[in-house]
């Protein structure tokens, strides 16, 4: 069942609460610790892109269209739409032969309200392109591209490359491809549905990339370092993907998914973190990620100092002033 993880109070009056569940795992698989309910179904969401970016190197398409670090790092994330993100998906499209037309995702602007604001502010209408999902669709056209599949379908959950997906996903999850949940993320592709447990798995895999399927190995290490040498791709200015891996020197890789859902590979740990908060609510699930890492011992004083504002957000009324705060109140179980 789930679990009370973060309270939003204002003055002395806890005013909201938010449950969820949280899994953290070692790459054989075993339960280190957890909170709640570590066998939580849920979507995989964005969290999964990093793992689906695998498909771009593993197929060959990496290589022959010369997808640079930067390149893969923005197929593994969701871009706040700021100049270099944009920039970075024209250029995976144009090297496969491809432009912003052939992009299915739906049209949007940035996922960051104050970027989103000023591109309405300047008359700048939603974009394919502007889609915090195109780098991942743009490496989807990539490999399509090379392979020869359909690019006006590659959508569809039947079509080759959706396939090949789910498939990736059930190996390096270690979770049974019969047992995925399929149904439609917001820019349109197929999300995966699976216990956060196995979403841990992936990203402790990731972190020891020795345990994968031996197919996988090379890619995993590509695709962990490319987010650490660009982890502004990862997200963006501000974000807390960017922040984490800044901050952490290369040990980590976070990424999140929408709805709640955040996950870590750390390298040195040889951990994957998983966790979903229960109602979703935009910025709870870093609060909870923040309060894992610091629970574990996984971050140095300074690397602390450096996200704390992640931890705990003050609540703020409308002239700035601090009126209130959100703070994590749970504590893992740890097993052994």
């Amino acid at each position: 069942m789930s679990e009370i993880l973060i309270t939003r109070s204002r003055g002395s009056i806890v005013e909201c609460v938010h449950f969820g569940d949280v899994a953290v795992v070692g790459p054989d698989g075993k339960l280190i610790a957890s909170c709640g309910d570590a066998d939580k179904y849920t979507y995989f969401r964005s969290s999964a892109k990093p793992i689906q970016a695998l498909n771009l190197i593993i197929s060959g398409a990496a290589e022959r269209f010369g997808i640079n670090d930067q390149e893969l790092a923005l197929v593994c994330a969701s871009h706040y739409s700021e100049d270099q993100h944009l920039e970075t998906a024209r250029s995976i499209l144009a090297k496969a032969g491809l432009d912003e037309s052939f992009l299915r995702c739906g049209a949007a602007r940035s996922i960051k309200p104050e970027i989103a604001f000023s591109q309405s502010e300047a008359g700048i209408p939603p974009q394919r392109i502007k889609s915090d999902c195109s780098g991942k669709h743009s490496g989807m056209l990539a490999t399509c591209a090379h392979k020869g599949y359909p690019l006006d379908t590659y959508l569809n959950p039947e079509h080759p490359l959706q396939q090949e997906l789910i498939a990736i996903v059930s190996e390096v999850c270690d979770y049974p491809v019969e047992k995925i949940g399929v149904g439609v993320d917001g820019c349109g592709v197929p999300v995966f549905a699976l216990p956060i447990r196995n979403m841990a798995l992936a990203y402790a895999r990731f972190a020891a990339p020795e345990t994968l399927p031996e197919r996988y190995r090379s890619a995993a290490i590509r695709a962990f370092e490319a987010m650490n040498a660009y982890p502004a791709m990862v997200s963006g200015t501000g974000g807390f993907c960017t922040a984490l891996m800044q901050a952490t020197g290369g040990r980590m890789i976070g990424k999140v998914g929408a709805m709640g859902v955040y996950t870590i590979g750390i390298k040195t740990a040889r951990l994957g973190i998983a966790l979903k908060i229960g109602d979703g609510s935009p910025g709870m699930a870093q609060v909870a990620a923040m309060h894992v890492l610091r629970e574990l011992d996984l971050l140095t004083e300074a690397e602390y100092e450096r996200l704390e504002s992640f931890h705990q957000p003050p609540v703020l009324n409308d002239e700035g002033l601090r009126v209130g705060e959100v703070r994590a109140v749970f504590s893992l179980k740890k097993n052994g």
